[in-house]
């Protein structure tokens, strides 16, 4: 998964430098002919020093995006290349505000525009990162101009020049102050609309995923008939095969065979019409502990409980245990955990289901098992819809459980799952004695 969100962040990056540098030699045709109309109207040999430098700086400008085009077809250290173009483009700014008044020059508002191109790049480092690379080069151009290394091109004028420390630093502090503020508004912003696409992401997720299972549910109830009715002829019909006196062993063997994977099948359609098409709960008063009673002696006849390969026990009251639920919902929740944890248990192994009362308001229903446990990294799916760990597995048991449960919350229904690292699950379900309120 790492490498996939890398290849794809990479990809991103990629895209978003090939737009930057189609967008930066559109930016510096219009900065040529902007230069062109304002400093070099007098004529080609008018200002010969400033032209010169114009024309390198924007030359070497079209000269690098080429050179971006290329290393960007290559593919590789894309993180390396836009952090130099942002070095580069601040060098660039700088020629050219040395050009047209140095320290007071306009031209400064350009250091800001490479922190918006370093949030858009790589976010609020990218940002942060321009705009240091900014202030280090108008600084340094600045201290140049101070202490004498650096005078004004021979073709402009002087007066309109800063020279001394005190002419420099209002200009150079309001300068400063300027590209920060942008480069962190920008930053935010950009971090803050990737943050919002990643949310917009998963929510387009959970709009397919309930797309899914709308499909699901349509299919469903076009089938579940017509699957349904086949079942049961099958099954009745194997019922009465089985009392025919003339079977050999074998042949009922493979009656047992045919009846339980008729049942099988029934189930898988019950839990699916249950996950596509729910109901929503109609609570009221149940005796679970005669629903937990009534689940174990049908998991006895099971296919593995019924052999004795996995045994199910029941360790509750022998009366009534109240609890406001319901009921045949939660007969559903029961089963489904119960046949899950027969299917998760070895021979020989157990499965427990309890029922306690739960302080002076709520009942305790447990499901527990002495299987190899859930992995770490399963936990967080294992109550997806599809999502199985065991071959032949479909994914949807687990899933009805978590939704019912989900809306068994309203009225203080819960689920918790533990499972120790020696091995075992246990799933807890909580419910209300009575009506909440």
């Amino acid at each position: 998964m790492p490498a996939t969100t890398g290849s794809a962040s990479e990809a991103a990056l990629g895209a978003r430098l090939s737009w930057i540098t189609g967008l930066r030699l559109l930016f510096l045709l219009l900065l040529f002919g902007a230069m062109a109309f304002f400093y070099l109207r007098d004529g080609l040999f008018g200002y010969a020093e400033s032209q010169r430098i114009v024309f390198t700086t924007l030359g070497g400008g079209f000269g690098l995006a080429a050179l971006y085009a290329a290393l960007l077809r290559r593919g590789r250290k894309l993180q390396a290349l836009a952090y130099s173009q942002l070095v580069l483009d601040q060098l660039t700014w700088t020629a050219i505000v040395y050009v047209t008044g140095g320290a007071s020059s306009g031209a400064t508002s350009l250091y800001a525009l490479s922190c918006v191109l370093g949030a858009v790049l790589v976010g609020f480092r990218g940002a942060l990162f321009a705009a240091a690379a900014g202030i280090a080069a108008y600084g340094t151009l600045c201290v140049c101009f101070v202490t004498k290394v650096l005078v004004p091109p021979h073709d402009q004028l002087g007066i309109h020049y800063l020279v001394t420390p005190r002419e420099v630093f209002f200009p150079f502090l309001l300068n400063t102050i300027g590209i920060v503020v942008v480069a962190a508004l920008s930053g935010f912003l950009a971090d803050r609309l990737r943050s919002t696409r990643g949310a917009l992401d998963v929510a387009n997720l959970r709009v397919k995923e309930a797309e899914q299972l709308a499909l699901l549910g349509r299919l469903a109830t076009g089938l579940a008939h017509e699957i349904r009715n086949p079942l049961g002829a099958i099954s009745g019909s194997i019922e009465m095969l089985k009392e025919a006196p003339e079977l050999s062993e074998e042949d009922r063997h493979l009656c047992e065979i045919i009846h339980r994977e008729s049942t099988r099948l029934n189930q898988l359609v019950t839990d699916m019409m249950e996950l596509a098409k729910p109901r929503e709960p109609q609570p009221e008063v149940v005796d679970v502990a005669q629903i937990c009673r009534d689940v174990v002696a049908l998991a006895a006849r099971s296919e593995r409980s019924g052999t004795g390969d996995v045994r199910v026990e029941y360790n509750g009251p022998d009366g009534p245990q109240q609890a406001y639920c319901d009921g045949a919902q939660v007969r559903q929740v029961v089963w489904n955990l119960v046949r899950n944890a027969v299917q998760a248990s070895a021979a020989g192994m157990t499965v427990q289901v309890g029922v306690e009362a739960s302080g002076d308001d709520g009942v305790m229903l447990s499901i527990a098992d002495e299987g190899p446990g859930i992995a770490e990294d399963a936990r967080a799916q294992m109550f997806d819809a599809f999502y199985t760990t065991r071959t032949g597995g479909a994914g949807i048991g687990l899933a009805v459980v978590k939704r019912i449960m989900d809306d068994h919350a309203a009225f203080g229904g819960r689920i918790a799952v533990r499972s120790p690292s020696g091995g075992g699950a246990r799933f807890d379900i909580s419910l209300p004695t009575s009506r909440p309120g």
